[in-house]
């Protein structure tokens, strides 16, 4: 005898064996579970560190209930807001894997004392974190003390350098005293028993003073000469009314002031230049000579 096979009792095998397939998949998709704790949140996505991973990506949805279990036997469930799953909290979630290797979570628990942990860790960390801030500001604001200072001793030390090489230059033309660096000079010459300046020398002393505003703490020198030719008292009154016609000049026509003239000295026929026998010798000793000083302590260096 021969038996055929009803095409219809196949399709309803085939049915039924791709339906148990297919609940076993939905069953096995359905039964994951992780637990571990939560190292970072964002949003809707949670980086949980657990055994097997250091790094679960967990995805939240509308739809995730968030609970607290308590009681003695964790029987009891209280309902809770997502705001709860914090950095440090240790959770047990149940849900899916989506294609991504993400669990897609259905629901996520906690206990109450881990909570309270994990809020006290969070707690301590924003205390760290404010007081970190506060010491990378005050260590910033050192930093700016501190490029700023040296910013200024640079420029102490290139004003410095620069005022050095002024020195270097005036002390090689002019020379210096015992307690001044000589900066520049002017002489002005006299005629034979005259004080009045030529008007020739008046350019040269205006110059000069402005020159003298442009170093620090500077003083101007004048000293008057006659030469020996007449009486002795003749020419020291000479040497002092040439010195005080230069002082005025420098001080009406040039601004300086008084507290910058140091007292104008009558040198009389003193510090002759030459036998002072010829006549242009004793026209050179006919003078008033002018310099711009300043004062070595001043100079700093």
């Amino acid at each position: 005898m021969t038996y055929v096979q009803s095409p219809r009792i196949s399709n309803v095998a085939a049915l039924l064996l791709i339906g148990l397939t297919f609940s076993s998949s939905i069953v096995a998709a359905q039964s994951v579970k992780a637990e571990g704790i939560i190292k970072a949140r964002n949003g809707a996505t949670m980086i949980l560190q657990t055994s097997n991973s250091s790094s679960l990506t967990v995805l939240l949805t509308d739809y995730t209930k968030v609970g607290q279990v308590q009681g003695l036997l964790k029987a009891r469930r209280k309902e809770m807001s997502m705001a709860a799953l914090i950095p440090g909290l240790e959770v047990k979630v149940e849900g899916t894997y989506n294609d991504h290797n993400e669990l897609l979570a259905k629901a996520v628990s906690f206990k109450g004392n881990d909570l309270e942990r994990a809020e006290s860790i969070q707690a301590g960390l924003h205390e760290i974190k404010v007081e970190t801030q506060r010491h990378d500001e005050e260590l910033a604001n050192q930093n700016a003390a501190l490029q700023q200072q040296q910013a200024q001793l640079m420029e102490h030390e290139q004003k410095i350098a620069a005022n050095k090489a002024g020195i270097d230059a005036a002390v090689a033309r002019f020379g210096q005293l015992d307690d001044y660096y000589i900066f520049d000079e002017v002489t002005v010459y006299f005629g034979n028993g005259k004080v009045k300046v030529d008007s020739e020398y008046i350019p040269k002393l205006l110059a000069l003073a402005d020159k003298a505003k442009t170093i620090e703490g500077y003083v101007i020198e004048v000293k008057g000469y006659a030469s020996s030719v007449g009486s002795a008292a003749l020419n020291q009154q000479l040497s002092e009314d040439r010195a005080d016609e230069v002082t005025t000049i420098l001080i009406q026509r040039a601004h300086i002031s008084l507290t910058r003239m140091l007292a104008p000295g009558a040198m009389g026929e003193s510090h002759q230049i030459g036998s002072a026998n010829t006549e242009q010798e004793q026209a050179e000793n006919r003078r008033v000579v002018v310099r711009v000083l300043q004062n070595k302590a001043i100079a700093g260096i």
